[in-house]
């Protein structure tokens, strides 16, 4: 069976996608179609706050987006020494909060120790972060995107947790994603299922699908990520089709 996911391809550099992978181990047939582009902005403004730790308490990271920003920042100041030794020591006195496995590993890339990487979404982690700092200590840096959810800040705020948010990058719509739509459908038919990465996803992608699929759309098992690791995934649609194929065999 096949299943269509809604994401970018993970770097060639660092062997397949997870989710490929894991999701051919079940059976399925996987294919990924990139849904998002993106703008890096306030990369000086960046470097700036990454240069001074000692005005922070910690940092936060909720999408891997952010760490490419990151990545991009230090490479462009890359003549000034910017992630010394030094730098990196001060940072990691601090803890560095992350959602999910994938931004755990680009936070372990440039040298950094990431905590509460199981917490599965921005709610959850806000509350593993509230579980550990007391209120009023110093704000933690938060690189984040437009559209970031109010969720994880809010609960913060309401704890006492001062939180310095930091736009470095913005979303918009992947300028060949109606092509590549149309070109999956055209050519593999009608997927068992559909995963959405993120809201942006379902905004950009969930009216080419209606139109494409037509009236087959209610033969499409949709799933949304929660638990954000390929075997949380692969698992989670081989129940749902199961089920489903029982329920019709009846």
């Amino acid at each position: 069976m096949k299943v269509l996911l809604l994401k970018d391809p993970k770097d060639k550099d660092s062997g397949p996608d997870p989710y490929i992978k894991e999701l051919g181990l079940y059976g399925f047939e996987a294919t990924l179609i990139p849904v998002l582009s993106f703008e890096f902005i306030s990369l000086e403004s960046l470097f700036e706050k990454l240069s001074h730790p000692e005005c922070y308490g910690g940092l936060v990271f909720t999408s891997p987006r952010a760490l490419e920003a990151i990545k991009i920042c230090l490479k462009e100041n890359s003549n000034n020494d910017a992630w010394s030794k030094s730098l990196k020591q001060r940072w990691n006195t601090k803890p560095a909060y992350v959602v999910g496995k994938a931004t755990a590993s680009l936070v372990e890339e440039i040298g950094l120790t990431p905590q509460g990487e199981n917490s599965g979404n921005a709610e959850k982690l806000a509350e593993y972060i509230c579980s550990r700092e007391k209120p009023n200590s110093s704000a933690f840096l938060f690189p984040c995107g437009a559209l970031k959810r109010e969720v994880l800040p809010t609960v913060l705020r309401e704890k006492g947790i001062p939180l310095e948010s930091l736009t470095v990058y913005q979303t918009t719509q992947h300028t060949d994603l109606q092509e590549s739509l149309s070109s999956y459908f055209s050519q593999q038919g009608i997927p068992a299922s559909i995963v959405f990465f993120s809201p942006s996803g379902v905004k950009f992608c969930l009216q080419h699908i209606q139109k494409l699929s037509g009236d087959f759309i209610n033969h499409i098992k949709f799933a949304a990520i929660e638990s954000p690791t390929p075997q949380d995934l692969a698992a989670g649609i081989q129940k749902t089709l199961q089920l489903q194929n029982c329920c019709l065999s009846k």
